[in-house]
């Protein structure tokens, strides 16, 4: 798998509607691989850590969208150091993005998967989430209410998105069912590694936090619906925003009994707001094994931790918890 890549410009292909660009240094990789480490995140566009202080802030117009181009660039600054630095986690070599705007008011008009992969040095693949400019908003639950939101007549958008240094193919958007949420439609991203001796098929979702159990149950099964070789490594992994404790033990049922397995614990913090805590960020594999995993946390920059996991590709065994 040895190959040479140099920084090239932003392209978009109309086809699988995915934009792509490339910042990597020159480098020559391994032609096999044994292990990997991948990394999710929701960087909620880089606005900081206060949802529902900086909702409420808003509200009472306590807000300097001036300041919002600035802010957002010190936050990617400061998600590079961390996933470069070796003090929270190992640097990723697959970086999986939600809520990864695209020059949208809410990030300052930034572009935040291309900055982030552009201070890391590492490629991008990018999956816009495509709102009608004639949807209109929906009520929702009010402890969601919270969030800013993304004007339909805006040219920005938000999206989910690979960050990698290893070369993946066959990069496609995959569109989530929804029943409610039209005005914010859910989207996974998959793409192949080559690890050498076999193809390596990985998702990143991120479910809809509206829906009831069942309707984010949906959502994953529309997203193993995409794999098409029952024998090739798999890793699922994304913001499935399980809110609770209940969410959390039927999505981890429902993957199990499809032959996935997570080292995490359910109930492990990783989004915060106050005194709560939340487990909404997940890494689950089949057809691998972990050697060690875990949450980023102190980092700033998103609501939410990165969490991680260091894969072994030369093992099957499952893990238990």
């Amino acid at each position: 798998m040895a190959t040479i890549q140099q920084a090239t410009e932003t392209s978009i292909d109309a086809a699988s509607a995915i934009e792509t660009g490339s910042f990597s240094v020159l480098t020559s990789l391994p032609t096999e691989l044994s292990t990997i480490v991948v990394a999710s995140y929701n960087i909620r566009y880089g606005v900081g850590s206060r949802l529902i202080s900086g909702g409420l802030g808003r509200r009472l117009g306590l807000s300097s969208p001036r300041r919002r181009p600035r802010l957002v660039e010190r936050n990617l600054e400061k998600a590079a150091r961390a996933f470069t630095d070796h003090k929270r986690l190992p640097p990723p070599q697959i970086l999986a993005l939600q809520e990864a705007d695209k020059e949208t008011v809410r990030a300052g008009g930034h572009s935040v998967a291309r900055e982030l992969a552009r201070k890391l040095k590492m490629d991008y693949a990018l999956a816009i989430a495509d709102v009608s400019p004639n949807e209109e908003h929906q009520v929702r639950e009010w402890y969601l209410d919270f969030e800013e939101q993304i004007s339909p007549d805006e040219k920005g958008r938000s999206g989910v998105a690979f960050v990698h240094h290893l070369p993946l193919s066959k990069i496609e958007r995959l569109d989530l069912p929804w029943n409610k949420c039209a005005w914010r439609p859910r989207l996974a991203i998959a793409a192949t590694l080559d690890t050498g001796k076999r193809n390596l098929r990985i998702f990143n979702s991120h479910i809809d936090p509206h829906a009831t159990i069942d309707e984010q149950l949906e959502q994953h099964n529309a997203v193993l619906a995409h794999i098409e070789n029952e024998s090739e490594p798999v890793i699922l992994l994304g913001d499935f925003n399980t809110l609770s404790r209940r969410s959390g033990v039927a999505m981890r049922e429902f993957l199990e009994s499809k032959g996935f397995t997570t080292p995490f614990r359910t109930g492990t913090a990783t989004w915060r707001s106050g005194p709560i805590r939340l487990h909404c960020d997940w890494i689950f594999v089949r057809g691998a094994n972990v050697k060690r995993y875990g949450v980023a946390r102190g980092l700033s920059v998103s609501d939410h931790w990165p969490v991680w996991a260091e894969i072994d590709l030369t093992s099957k065994a499952r893990m238990k918890d």
